[in-house]
């Protein structure tokens, strides 16, 4: 079981929960009323989104980006019952138009509430950056399976054979995730430094208090009978 995290924003690294390297100052209240859209063009207020239970809410960069779909796809494997166990809700905002919120679910098998902030108001005031960081001790992903080439390959392709060539979200914002709710009370966030640097799920699943840890290797698994 996780530590409990304090109700102050912490940014910290993924090699430790204590290892805190700068507070972060969000508050919801500057975005909560904020429109997001789901995928039927329908809006509705930021706030909506944590004001009844806990939520984990992930700002994926772009539709097209080759870590948000494996970040995704990752996502996509919680199983329903941890979510529900724990009382936690689930979302994925990205920054695209919303058209296009159905085909990367249909791509990534993501079945959970997902909405765009297609004029990245939310990114914006939250303190997203709209640039990469890279240093020699931060600790890819381990959701992302693609090395930078290939994944890079894999997201031009994708835009190349989309109906329209269209990156589906500013390529240089980055995104990140916070854990807020019931109401405006914000448990923990982490803001991107660049396309790897996403939380690991069963971190954020645990600090949001989930019991289960899940296993998203794609490795084969040796069954003894």
């Amino acid at each position: 079981m996780a530590e409990v995290v304090s109700p102050i924003t912490r940014q910290v690294t993924k090699g430790s929960q204590e290892n805190v390297t700068c507070f972060v100052d969000i508050n919801l209240r500057d975005v909560e009323d904020c429109l997001i859209y789901d995928r039927h063009g329908v809006s509705l207020p930021f706030k909506t989104l944590y004001q009844d239970r806990k939520s984990v809410i992930i700002f994926v960069r772009n539709f097209l980006c080759y870590s948000c779909k494996e970040y995704a796809d990752d996502l996509g494997k919680i199983p329903r019952e941890v979510l529900e166990d724990a009382e936690i809700r689930l979302v994925v905002i990205g920054q695209s138009a919303y058209h296009h919120i159905k085909s990367f679910c249909l791509l990534t098998e993501y079945p959970y509430e997902i909405y765009v902030d297609p004029e990245r108001r939310i990114y914006q005031k939250l303190g997203m950056k709209r640039e990469e960081t890279f240093t020699d001790s931060a600790q890819p992903s381990p959701h992302v399976k693609s090395g930078v080439f290939m994944g890079q390959i894999k997201t031009i392709w994708r835009a190349m054979t989309s109906p329209a060539f269209d990156f589906q979200g500013d390529l240089h914002q980055q995104g990140g995730a916070i854990i807020a709710g019931p109401g405006s009370k914000v448990h923990f966030s982490h803001l991107d430094m660049n396309r790897l640097d996403h939380m690991p799920i069963n971190w954020l699943l645990q600090l949001a208090g989930a019991q289960k840890t899940i296993d998203f290797s794609d490795k084969p698994k040796i069954i003894h009978i």
